[in-house]
């Protein structure tokens, strides 16, 4: 069991420094582009990467540092916001399904599904029975695409309450951060505690893809990590080049 107020949320002891990151990152960057285009060349697996966390964690920061080393071609990067008009007449899942990853394609979420139970369960606005439904639905949905060939690798970037607060100033009084501030950033700080335990009985009951809880007080170390993970993850896989068709 993941405990997130025992959770790290500042970069190990056995971590590299600042400096030292930003050079294995650069490293990194190098062979995610090698493997992940030769994971698109290949074809027959996709990967859906999940970004969740709480507002100022780093999500847009991941898809910067880390997801944009690697072919454009083969990446699909989708936020997703409150479920509009539309999407709120289908159920939960409809709105997803025609952005999950093809074979030789990584899928982004920038925030996803996980949403869905979040924000009604903080609010209160929907039955706990329905939220169970959604829960196992959600579970059943992650089996299915792993059987199916579509890896899900999962990112809880995980910050302090001091950290957030101070992203947060940061982004109301920096010129070049105003852009990025909403009212919700304040609402997140309030329901802290709440959100907090909502995670991670997500992170605990949610288990058919495991999530990677990311220390993230630290945004060197964060994206060092994350882009680690990614290359240890295609490193693994039995990627080839297909060879040319015989006519």
């Amino acid at each position: 069991m993941i405990a997130l107020s025992k959770a790290p949320t500042i970069p190990p002891e056995d971590a590299p420094d600042k400096k030292t990151a930003k050079i294995k990152l650069k490293k990194l960057h190098r062979r995610l582009f090698e493997l992940q285009n030769k994971f698109y060349a290949d074809g027959r697996y996709a990967l859906l990467v999940i970004l969740q966390g709480m507002d100022t964690s780093g999500k847009d920061g991941i898809i910067r540092h880390v997801i944009r080393s690697m072919n454009p071609m083969g990446i699909n990067i989708k936020a997703f916001g409150v479920p509009t008009e539309s999407e709120q007449k289908h159920d939960f899942l409809w709105r997803i399904y025609s952005h999950l990853p093809a074979q030789g394609i990584v899928g982004v979420f920038n925030r996803s599904y996980y949403e869905d139970i979040l924000v009604p369960t903080v609010k209160g606005t929907h039955s706990q029975e329905l939220l169970e439904h959604r829960l196992d639905m959600i579970n059943k949905l992650e089996t299915h695409l792993q059987v199916s060939k579509t890896f899900v690798l999962k990112f809880f970037l995980h910050i302090s309450k001091e950290e957030q607060e101070k992203r947060v100033s940061a982004r109301k009084k920096k010129k070049h951060k105003k852009w990025k501030y909403n009212k919700s950033d304040e609402s997140s700080q309030e329901a802290w505690d709440t959100t907090q335990k909502v995670y991670e009985s997500l992170i605990n009951r949610c288990e058919e893809a495991p999530w990677h809880v990311v220390p993230s007080d630290k945004k060197w170390y964060r994206n060092y990590y994350v882009a680690k993970v990614l290359k240890n993850f295609l490193k693994k896989l039995d990627l080839k080049y297909p060879g040319l068709d015989e006519d």
